[in-house]
């Protein structure tokens, strides 16, 4: 072989090296300046963990290649990526006084109303759910819950199901132990019930069962994705605020992290459980996105999280025990 084609055979391959780089390199620059604008990057966005967990490749073979400039680039997306990642799974440690009132509260997709009833009522049994948000809840499925005896374990509720005319996926709901002082709801394209709660011994908390438009389908849908998180509530002196639901959004995605950065603390997040998926279609074991959060009160803290299959649900339940502050004076 002569020394021109042993040069054109490198060039060759540093030119693939560098063309594979490109997908991980732009990922990177997106989820790291979170300039990820419509459709479809804004989907896209949801599977930064996936594209984490392949930024190895375009290293392994910039290396190979001898393409060192492709491999710097593809190895600073690399750490980018995966750093972004697994600080997820970091725990971050809070402390608070003995004996502190604790609140166990749940948020549940009914995915169309089709969730097994029995399976929502166990749940709320097997972890003495306190609060329960619900999305996707339609009358059939609201007779249902009563039926199987949810209103025996919750007494109260705030319930908003969808109507003939509403989107799909519309309707939502709270069920709660504690009687509720006030119902009102956030706007957005689905219904989301908002309530506050007495509880005793400590101050009242304000729960929203969250459901935003998916941003999955179209340009339309993630402006309409875009406005459902802006609507959400500021945390407000005086008032201990928790959102709970189905956000379709991601911690990789901008507009979640500017709700966070009003002030909420995701509750999976600071117990280093945020990488865990509560969402998978049903008949396939892929893709895992974690969709479903609960987003508290700085002034709250946050005990522990598990998430919990229901029958019927192409999302998993999410049950955060949370810790209050006491009631001053």
């Amino acid at each position: 072989m002569s020394a021109r084609q042993v040069l054109h055979r490198v060039l060759r391959r540093r030119r693939g090296a560098a063309a594979l780089t490109a997908p991980w390199a732009v990922w990177a620059l997106l989820r790291a300046t979170g300039i990820e604008r419509g459709f479809p990057l804004v989907p896209a966005l949801a599977f930064t963990p996936y594209a984490a967990a392949t930024s190895v490749l375009p290293v392994a073979v910039a290396v190979r290649s001898r393409a060192w400039g492709a491999a710097a680039v593809s190895a600073a997306a690399a750490a980018t990526l995966t750093g972004a990642v697994l600080s997820r799974a970091r725990r971050r440690p809070t402390t608070w006084e003995p004996g502190t009132r604790r609140l166990r509260l749940a948020t549940v997709s009914l995915r169309l109303g089709q969730a097994d009833p029995q399976a929502v009522v166990d749940l709320v049994t097997d972890h003495r759910v306190d609060v329960l948000a619900l999305q996707e809840v339609t009358p059939e499925a609201t007779i249902a819950l009563r039926t199987a005896g949810l209103g025996d374990l919750l007494p109260h509720s705030h319930v908003i199901a969808a109507r003939d005319g509403s989107p799909p996926a519309a309707g939502g709901a709270l069920w709660s132990r504690l009687p509720m002082l006030e119902r009102c709801a956030v706007a957005g394209r689905f219904e989301q019930p908002t309530a506050r709660l007495g509880v005793p011994g400590a101050p009242d908390v304000e729960v929203t069962a969250v459901h935003t438009n998916p941003p999955s389908t179209s340009p339309q849908s993630v402006a309409r994705w875009t406005a459902d998180l802006a609507e959400l509530p500021a945390p407000e002196t005086g008032v201990l605020r928790v959102l709970a639901g189905d956000f379709n959004a991601t911690l990789d995605h901008r507009a979640l992290r500017r709700v966070l950065a009003l002030g909420y603390r995701d509750a999976a997040w600071a117990v280093g459980q945020a990488l865990r998926a509560t969402w998978t279609p049903l008949r396939s074991p892929e893709p895992r996105l974690t969709l479903d959060h609960v987003l508290v009160d700085p002034q709250l803290g946050v005990a522990s999280v598990t998430l919990v299959p229901i029958a019927g649900s192409d999302h998993r339940a999410v049950v955060a025990e949370l810790v209050l502050p006491q009631r001053a004076g």
